[in-house]
């Protein structure tokens, strides 16, 4: 018959059976180098034959470590959020580490207590996730253990943030429109509030200037990250500037409802109008008409090169200052080279 169990098999029933110590058979079922191969091949054994299941609370007492990571979140519901939180996981699990994830929903209240929560569990370190690429005030005094922020700079920098890099994005988007020979090229956005927005503008500008030409319109128009101000905008700026040949646009939200705009008004896309919109949102990019050129923010990886510098820390090597990740453009149907005359 088979070993009939009616209690929590223990360490020291491991280490009995082996017949080693109890801190050789932690030593050994954690993998540490001064175990001999013979003492580790039977403290092994010993513990398939018992099922044990170690307690990770008590090993963190005795290692140091956890193999455990908190990820602190403001607002989970963001669709931002979700890519960048798997990129997190799969970067962990590679490591063989797991997350313990907490959503404050933006209430400071709630966000401390889930810091107390998370530093009481032992977790080896922190990734604190934002709901934009702006400032953010720092937690890092709080926190006894590495911090590395991801999708929103920590205002401390002596912290590491790890950042979309949004004037890349931006002229990708408007190198792009010029390749194709636009040469009357606006740009419509969100609210000037947001630092992403006002980065981009000011990349467009740049790369403009650098071919000779200005923003059509003199100014980009700011606004919604919304299609209903897409279509507004859209309206505005060709009833004023009907030559514009291309519209860049500050998020696929925009530029699906500038597409709508644009068909309306009788013009023709991408063959009179290139469009090109921001984020790569499946939902936006994809079903719009036509398919929208938009440019990708590769937030999982944001998420892997997060917790690849977190990694780092715990290792004694941790960064300072902000790491601005690449973006990458995905050209659709909505541009296309500006008709010959």
């Amino acid at each position: 018959m088979g070993r009939q169990r009616s209690r929590t098999v223990t360490l020291t029933d491991v280490a009995r059976l082996a017949g080693v110590s109890v801190a050789t058979a932690s030593k050994a079922l954690n993998a540490r180098d001064e175990v001999a191969p013979e003492t580790r091949r039977r403290v092994l054994e010993a513990a398939e034959e018992l099922s044990f299941q170690p307690n990770v609370l008590a090993r963190g007492l005795l290692t140091g470590n956890t193999r455990t990571i908190g990820l602190l979140t403001d607002e989970l519901a963001h669709r931002f959020s979700i890519p960048i939180l798997l990129g997190v996981e799969n970067a962990l699990a590679n490591g063989q580490m797991s997350v313990l994830l907490c959503d404050a929903r933006g209430d400071a209240i709630r966000r401390q207590h889930y810091i107390r929560t998370l530093i009481a569990r032992q977790v080896d370190g922190f990734v604190v996730l934002g709901d934009s690429n702006d400032l953010r005030p720092s937690l890092t005094r709080q926190i006894p253990v590495p911090v590395v922020y991801v999708y929103g700079e920590s205002d401390n920098p002596h912290d590491l943030s790890v950042l979309a890099d949004d004037e890349h994005g931006a002229r990708l988007a408007t190198e792009h429109l010029v390749s194709l020979g636009r040469r009357t090229i606006a740009h419509i956005t969100g609210p000037e509030s947001y630092r992403a927005a006002r980065d981009r503008v000011t990349s467009v500008r740049k790369v403009l200037a650098s071919a000779g030409l200005a923003l059509a319109g003199g100014d980009p128009l700011y606004g919604e990250w919304s299609q209903r101000w897409g279509r507004n905008a859209a309206r505005i700026l060709l009833s004023a500037n009907p030559e514009i040949d291309a519209i860049f646009c500050g998020n696929d939200q925009i530029a699906a409802g500038v597409a709508g705009a644009v068909r309306e008004l009788g013009r023709r896309v991408p063959d009179d109008i290139s469009i090109v919109g921001y984020d790569n949102w499946h939902e936006f990019a994809s079903d719009c008409q036509p398919p929208l050129t938009t440019v990708d923010l590769n937030l999982q990886q944001l998420g892997e090169t997060a917790v690849k510098h977190l990694f780092a820390a715990l290792d004694g090597e941790p960064a300072s200052g902000v790491v601005r990740q690449p973006c990458r453009l995905v050209v659709r149907d909505s541009t296309g080279p500006r008709p010959q005359a």
